[in-house]
């Protein structure tokens, strides 16, 4: 993660370098005997218009990043700003300090010297401009690229969601139709609890993370649905730790995976199917939800479903907490097993 830059910031840590390299300069100048008075000026003087170079590196720098093909350029122009410094310091201070010859002297001899801490000073900030600003712009590409990347799992999250919903109305409205003849009663009172079902998917529509109580309520509701459409056949057990209740897990996990639960277990059987949910935490860590049904692999025909359900909660999950592994599917006892683990941050 790159360190965030700002003005104020940027502009803090260049005064402080001027200041220390204002009082170095003015101390080697009080060694070489140069009155205190005279040697503050120098140091101030050099300062400033080293001050005003750093702001035109600013500037040039803020318009035009050179690339490392062009970088030759970019020292030309520190080149040519330390000559320039160096001319206009050496008779400022000449005109300045001209009746004093002691100090003409030295600053005559000490042109050379002075050549090279310009060329060392305005290289040093050249490059830490050049830094800052590419620093500053791939901070800016990347919280870019961020965004997109976020706007685009939002956007796949929605769809996957969108997809669902019409995927259960549709197995919802034709167990009606097929109710609607032979069971009028039981047709209409799918209709309602279908109604309700709706109404409180509708309402966690903008959520995200619902608790699993919340889930349980809405799974509840699926259920009692599943339940006038395969009569006695069907039974469900939900077993939870109660302290889990509040744990928080995306809208609408368990419910497809219920649907396939069902599906698979009462293909091809004539007698009662209980489908089992259970929810624990794991080291307060995870919440870790099991759902099974009974599973014949000697009855079971393949191709049977679309599997959207089992292959939507995985890519949602991924989406959410970028981690393939947080469901896994397993035989037992002729049982078939779903389990995922929902992080809790």
């Amino acid at each position: 993660m790159l360190p965030s830059f700002s003005f104020k910031r940027v502009l803090l840590v260049y005064t402080s370098f001027l200041l220390v390299w204002l009082a170095i300069h003015t101390y080697i100048l009080v060694d070489f005997e140069v009155p205190l008075r005279i040697a503050l000026a120098d140091s101030l003087f050099t300062h400033l218009i080293f001050a005003f170079t750093t702001f035109l590196l600013f500037i040039t720098l803020k318009y035009y990043q050179p690339s490392s093909e062009n970088f030759f350029y970019l020292r030309l122009w520190a080149i040519l700003l330390a000559i320039g410094n160096t001319l206009v310091i050496v008779k400022g201070l000449e005109t300045i300090f001209g009746s004093d010859r002691t100090y003409i002297d030295l600053l005559h001899k000490s042109i050379v010297l002075r050549f090279a801490y310009q060329i060392l000073m305005v290289a040093t900030i050249t490059l830490l401009q050049w830094l800052v600003n590419y620093m500053m712009e791939q901070r800016s590409v990347d919280e870019r690229k961020l965004q997109t990347e976020r706007i685009a799992r939002d956007a796949e999250l929605y769809n996957l969601r969108l997809q669902l919903q019409p995927h259960f109305l549709f197995n919802s409205l034709n167990s009606i139709s097929a109710l609607a003849g032979s069971k009028p009663e039981e047709a209409r009172k799918m209709i309602q609890q279908l109604s309700e079902f709706l109404r409180h998917t509708l309402k966690k529509d903008e959520q995200q993370l619902i608790s699993l109580k919340e889930e349980l309520y809405q799974l509840d509701l699926y259920l009692q649905i599943e339940k006038v459409r395969f009569g006695s056949r069907l039974l469900s057990t939900i077993e939870l730790d109660e302290h889990c209740e509040s744990k928080m897990l995306p809208v609408l996990i368990l419910q497809p995976l219920v649907e396939n639960a069902i599906k698979f277990g009462l293909y091809d059987t004539l007698g009662e199917v209980e489908i089992m949910v259970k929810a624990k935490c794991i080291e307060g860590k995870f919440l870790q939800i099991e759902i099974s049904n009974p599973f014949d692999p000697s009855t079971h025909k393949q191709g049977v479903g679309t599997g959207f359900g089992l292959d939507s909660i995985k890519r949602r999950l991924y989406l959410i907490y970028a981690n393939n592994d947080l469901v896994q599917t397993e035989q037992v006892n002729q049982q078939f097993i779903v389990r995922i683990n929902i992080p809790q941050i």
